[in-house]
């Protein structure tokens, strides 16, 4: 059973910074994009980052320039490091990978996270 499980959200002031951290467990072979997405009461859930496995990066507008995701291929990690943060970025943050689960198989399962939340207060 392959598990994404996040760590670090949190209540932080406006212009104060978080580590959002995601690690895989589970049996699989290897992991291509991995992303954060996150969902603000009453909106859609929407991307805030991506990365692929060659450590290409996109980011939704919003946060450009204040956050910066990175990965941990060896640990099956992801991170989100955030930044000058803003109350509008206050929802809870997912963190999402493509699981190529079997060696024999180019094809990938996506799977999410349980979500953690992250309050920025004004």
């Amino acid at each position: 059973q392959v598990q994404l499980v996040e760590s670090g959200g949190g209540l932080v002031q406006a212009g104060g910074s978080l580590r959002l951290s995601c690690a895989a467990s589970g049996r699989f072979f290897s992991i291509n994009d991995m992303g954060w997405y996150r969902q603000a009461p009453g909106k859609q859930r929407e991307l805030v980052a991506s990365i692929t496995r060659g450590d290409t990066t996109s980011y939704a507008e919003a946060v450009k320039g204040r956050f910066i995701i990175s990965r941990e291929n060896a640990k099956k990690r992801v991170d989100l490091q955030m930044n000058s943060l803003k109350p509008e970025d206050t929802a809870i943050y997912y963190c999402n990978a493509d699981i190529r689960t079997n060696v024999l198989s180019t094809i990938t399962t996506n799977y999410w996270g349980q979500g953690t939340q992250v309050t920025v207060s004004s």
